[in-house]
């Protein structure tokens, strides 16, 4: 299986300059045969918890529908992140499109203290079964909460991959997090991060894959937006950066 990362610089609120950025990207995974893409944390709208609820949808939202044909043609999972609506409040979700499936969301089940203000939190893990893997997302914070990666390897994950909008230290503790994580489970563990200006701080980037020994593969810079795509069979990774 191939399944990579997506580091994308989203413009604040603006959903169609966003998708457009995204395809893009989803056409270089697409061109290095990648069976799975996985964006940022609200990667869709930017992280921009105060205009959360003007921007949240639902995960069915017509807007979307050129991800899901991206999907249908080109035999790719796509992950995206999006506040969606839910009858409790609005959540951080991460809408998946699967080749000729019904959309799906994992919604972020551990909120940091500081999104309580703006967001609910999700309820049950998500796993997905992918050429006999079994990938468990996380979103941001849940990295840092030992039970959801042991909750997901409890479950067969052997791939976990962390959708994140994160600053620099922010990084640099996910980072040993999830060599950690990658070595205490036996787990490849993914993360795609976000770049430029957020809410109130600015993405550091820096998306990685380790494998499942915790050694660290390939991490993209500070700067460009691009894909990391890992071959689960020979371990090889394709990096790809937009210039």
């Amino acid at each position: 299986m191939k399944i990579g990362v997506a580091q994308t610089k989203p413009v604040k609120g603006d959903i169609p300059q966003n998708i457009e950025a995204h395809k893009r990207l989803i056409a270089l995974a697409i061109d290095n045969s990648a069976d799975m893409i996985v964006f940022p944390e609200l990667s869709v709208t930017g992280y921009e918890p105060e205009l959360a609820k003007d921007l949240a949808t639902n995960q069915d939202d017509s807007r979307l529908q050129d991800f899901q044909q991206l999907s249908d043609s080109n035999n790719i999972i796509i992950g995206v992140g999006m506040p969606l609506k839910q009858d409790t409040g609005i959540t951080i979700s991460m809408i998946i499109f699967q080749p000729r499936q019904p959309r799906q969301s994992y919604s972020k089940q551990h909120l940091h203290e500081d999104e309580f203000p703006y967001f609910v939190n999700g309820q049950g893990q998500v796993f997905l079964k992918v050429h006999n893997n079994i990938i468990a997302p996380a979103i941001c914070y849940e990295l840092s909460i030992p039970e959801h990666p042991e909750y997901a390897y409890q479950h067969g994950a052997n791939i976990y991959i962390a959708s994140v909008a994160k600053t620099v230290s922010g990084m640099e503790k996910a980072n040993k997090i999830l060599a950690d994580t990658a070595r205490k489970y036996g787990m490849t563990v993914l993360i795609a991060n976000s770049l430029g200006p957020s809410d109130n701080f600015i993405g550091a980037g820096r998306s990685a894959i380790w494998n499942s020994t915790g050694e660290l593969l390939a991490q993209l810079d500070d700067t460009h937006e691009g894909i990391l795509i890992i071959d689960t069979e020979t371990q090889r990774v394709i990096e790809k950066i937009i210039e």
